[in-house]
């Protein structure tokens, strides 16, 4: 495939949304072009995905621009996650339009920073250059953190500046380790921006400095493991899940996170040929998933705050998929399908989270009670939501995390699997007591609220569940064909 013209269109198309965003008339147009836009350009990436999952990574601009099958699978939950908070939007802010509370000048804001997020989460997938990838990064810091007070309140500026803070500082962290990957290319004859080609590190790993690339990784960890989310580095990521309107929520824990994480991962195979192969890389990784997890189970248990409890969740699960990168091999491949699982979660829960909020006028579960008689449809699949992200079987992340359990098992890391399961029961525990207290727990008026339904509320809380529930037997050929190919670039494979 000629990818000249695709890769730049799939960044350029959100900055066009974007700029359109600020012409539309009304705001319910607005919420109509960011599905519409999300779905075009769901549909434009969809070719080039399928032509790297067969074929060959396909590059652009000098080699500038390139999608191999890690970042190709990433873009595909990317826009699974973008289509299903467009989706979600047009019903949410509807009835913050109908109460005035979304006038035409907000929603003009947040169709051009939610299509601008968009452009440079997309910018840190096809860029090959880590530079870049930086800059792709960064500007997700700035766009995103104007989204968090969308509707501006004391709470919400607060999360704000405590994500612009901490974020830009990591973010900064990991660029001084980027500097450092460069000069660590010296001894490999690399010079200029050839030095930071992510092809070309990886073609002459065995050349770079050892000592340079060991503190360059240290930095990026750090640095992007704060955007990431990962403990100790993750305080902002409560505060700014819980004050954003749900929607964005919703692409900060299915993508924002993800996106960070990508790349570590890009960094990881370079700095193990680098280093012999010997797992110094890895063991660091999978240190900072385990005190992910534990970190989390230990807050899950005493949240109140629904939203809040559901961004501790994130906290774990990014946890997890770190401890399955550091392992490699069968634990990338559950990380890997760990990633799409999770992301297809915990979207949808937030999106639940953010409706039952709307209907309750509280995100406070000790308020939230009796939500499968109160609001059936959303209650259902918040419930279900949770149930899944804790790994009740047969939900798909039981499996991808079964599979990881696997891998450390077979490893031998005993110590590891210990941890693991004993921060996923904790977090098991606590947050199935929520659940029940949600679900059972009666309604102090003893009066069912009314809520009206349509035929998509139905089909984004029961579409998603199912599909969950049959990944978690089944999974297609030509899923498993993919995160296999997307594991072997985590292993090293250009």
């Amino acid at each position: 495939m000629n990818a000249d013209w695709v890769l730049p269109a799939l960044v350029a198309l959100p900055v066009l949304f974007a700029g359109l965003c600020l012409l539309l008339p009304s705001a319910m147009a607005v919420l109509g072009v960011c599905l519409a836009g999300a779905v075009l350009i769901a549909a434009t990436a969809c070719p080039v995905v399928v032509a790297v999952f067969y074929g060959a990574p396909i590059t652009a601009d000098g080699n500038w621009l390139r999608l191999d099958a890690l970042s190709a699978y990433h873009l595909v939950v990317m826009m699974m996650v973008f289509v299903i908070s467009a989706v979600f939007a047009v019903g949410y802010f509807r009835e913050e339009i109908l109460r005035g509370e979304f006038p035409l000048k907000l929603a003009r804001r947040y169709g051009s920073l939610w299509f601008g997020s968009m452009a440079a989460m997309m910018l840190v997938l096809v860029s090959n250059n880590l530079g870049i990838m930086w800059v792709g990064v960064e500007s997700t810091t700035i766009l995103t953190a104007f989204l968090i007070c969308i509707h501006t309140t004391p709470g919400s500026l607060e999360a704000m500046w405590k994500y612009l803070m901490m974020c830009s500082v990591g973010v900064a962290v990991a660029f001084t380790g980027i500097l450092l990957a460069a000069a660590s290319a010296g001894p490999a004859g690399m010079h200029s921006t050839d030095a930071l080609l992510w092809t070309n590190m990886m073609a002459s790993a065995s050349k770079l400095d050892p000592v340079l690339i060991k503190a360059a990784f240290i930095l990026i960890i750090v640095g992007y493991g704060t955007k990431a989310g990962l403990a100790p580095m993750h305080n902002w990521l409560p505060d700014a899940h819980s004050q954003a309107p749900a929607p964005v929520s919703a692409i900060f824990s299915g993508f924002l996170l993800n996106a960070a994480l990508y790349c570590i991962m890009r960094i990881l195979p370079v700095v193990e040929a680098a280093t012999g192969n010997t797992g110094w890389a890895r063991g660091i990784i999978v240190v900072f998933g385990l005190v992910s997890i534990l970190v989390a189970s230990v807050f899950i248990l005493g949240q109140h705050d629904v939203k809040r409890m559901l961004a501790y969740h994130s906290v774990e699960h990014i946890g997890i998929i770190s401890v399955g990168v550091g392992l490699g091999g069968l634990g990338a491949f559950a990380a890997l399908f760990h990633v799409l699982n999770h992301s297809l979660c915990k979207s949808l829960s937030f999106c639940f989270a953010g409706r039952i909020g709307q209907v309750y006028g509280t995100h406070d579960m000790n308020r939230i009670t009796a939500v499968l008689r109160t609001v059936p449809v959303w209650g259902t699949g918040l419930i279900c939501g949770i149930l899944a992200l804790i790994g009740v079987a047969p939900f798909a992340i039981f499996m991808s995390e079964f599979i990881m359990l696997k891998s450390i098992i077979m490893a031998g890391r005993f110590w590891i699997a210990g941890i693991f399961l004993a921060g996923l029961g904790v977090v098991f525990i606590g947050a199935l007591s929520h659940a029940i207290s949600m679900a059972w727990k009666s309604a102090p008026d003893g009066d069912a609220a009314s809520v009206r339904y349509s035929l998509m509320d139905a089909l984004l809380v029961f579409v998603p569940l199912a599909i969950l529930l049959v990944l978690g037997v089944w999974m297609p050929p030509q899923l498993s064909s993919a995160i296999s190919r997307a594991a072997a670039v985590l292993g090293g494979s250009l």
